[in-house]
């Protein structure tokens, strides 16, 4: 994978992608910056073990790409970036590496913002923002928004109701089952609105403490032993909300749901499966699109956090959602080519203003 945008190659197209390094905290970091056209470039650090160095330059530059296209859908004025610090947070994570992070992504002078992401937490943006002014995410103790995955799992629930409308005519998952795959920071929130508007949840985790908490808070919800038997199970949707790539070529020909929607980004393991995906009749809500009311938060912590007006802000998702799925109706393509389309637009036009000198 390439980053130069040359014709004829699978090249990303990117602005600029920076590598990272501090021997003595151990830090690794790659950033990611793939869109600057609608502003500073927004996106979490995911902290996490990659197998290599190329394991983690494919995945930043793939996640980097779709927060260009998650914030442009959002209505944020705001680019598309996204970090990685390769290792095993559980045990090289320190103040002094995190530290050493934050010094590299203020060396970036505003050009990219950074926030919480798998194997990150508010209490490390908290550290991080002693050594840069570009982090959100923060704590309520010092200004910020607090979990992001608040707004996230609202988001998501949002966009469920509008591809429920679209699938079964009402705006509601009373009756229906949805699967829920990880019950981490915004599956288990997910899982009370979920409940709430009266579904039947099936849900799976690969951590005993996830599957532990919803024997406790949420007795009345079915836990599968893993991915493939609930996949497999007989449910109206699938959400998966643990790590990227879960439709592939083996998950989505013995899929039983109807719908798919959910939190985890880079669902779709190549751009194939959406296609794959439509030809079986099963609807695919983006997940760059439904997963937004996080970054929707921490943007506005940007500003001065107010939670009501994010909160509004990212209830929004449902129209974004029943927008992309009439498109793609009218237009006879997926709803994945849909929403892409609507977010190039965005970044097309609004990035051309940039060319109108100001002085």
């Amino acid at each position: 994978m390439g980053v130069f945008d040359t014709d004829g190659n699978d090249a990303t197209g990117h602005e600029q992608v920076v590598f990272c390094q501090d021997r003595v905290s151990g830090l690794k970091a790659i950033i990611g910056i793939y869109s600057t056209a609608l502003g500073p470039a927004l996106g979490g650090t995911r902290f996490y073990p990659y197998e290599s160095e190329e394991a983690a330059l494919a995945d930043v530059l793939k996640l980097s790409r779709g927060m260009a296209y998650k914030n442009a859908l959002a209505g944020l004025d705001l680019g598309g970036g996204k970090a990685v610090i390769w290792g095993d947070p559980a045990t090289v994570k320190t103040e002094s590496l995190l530290r050493a992070y934050g010094r590299f992504v203020e060396s970036l002078k505003g050009r990219y913002y950074t926030a919480c992401d798998v194997g990150t937490y508010v209490p490390d943006m908290d550290v991080i923002a002693r050594e840069t002014r570009y982090v959100t995410g923060r704590s309520v103790e010092h200004g910020g928004a607090g979990d992001s995955s608040v707004l996230t799992a609202w988001g998501v629930f949002q966009g469920m109701r509008a591809a429920a409308e679209h699938t079964w005519g009402s705006p509601t998952l009373a009756g229906r089952t949805v699967g829920v795959a990880g019950l981490g920071k915004v599956g288990k929130y997910l899982v009370g609105h979920l409940i709430q508007d009266g579904a039947t949840v099936v849900a799976t985790d690969v951590n005993p403490a996830a599957l532990q908490w919803a024997r406790a808070a949420h007795p009345e919800v079915h836990l599968v032993p893993d991915n493939d038997t609930l996949i497999s199970s007989d449910l109206d949707v699938y959400a998966p909300c643990a790590l990227g790539g879960a439709l592939n070529d083996e998950t989505v020909p013995v899929l039983r749901a109807k719908v798919v929607t959910g939190a985890a980004n880079n669902q779709l393991a190549h751009s194939g499966i959406g296609k794959l995906l439509d030809d079986r009749g099963i609807l695919y809500t983006p997940d760059y699109v439904v997963n937004a009311g996080g970054v929707i938060q921490v943007a506005d912590e940007i500003e001065g956090f107010n939670f009501d007006r994010a909160k509004l802000r990212a209830t929004g998702i449902f129209d974004t959602t029943r927008r992309i799925l009439q498109l793609a109706g009218d237009e006879g393509v997926p709803p994945a080519v849909a929403a892409d389309r609507l977010a190039e637009r965005r970044m097309a036009e609004v990035g051309r203003l940039r060319a109108i000198y100001l002085g």
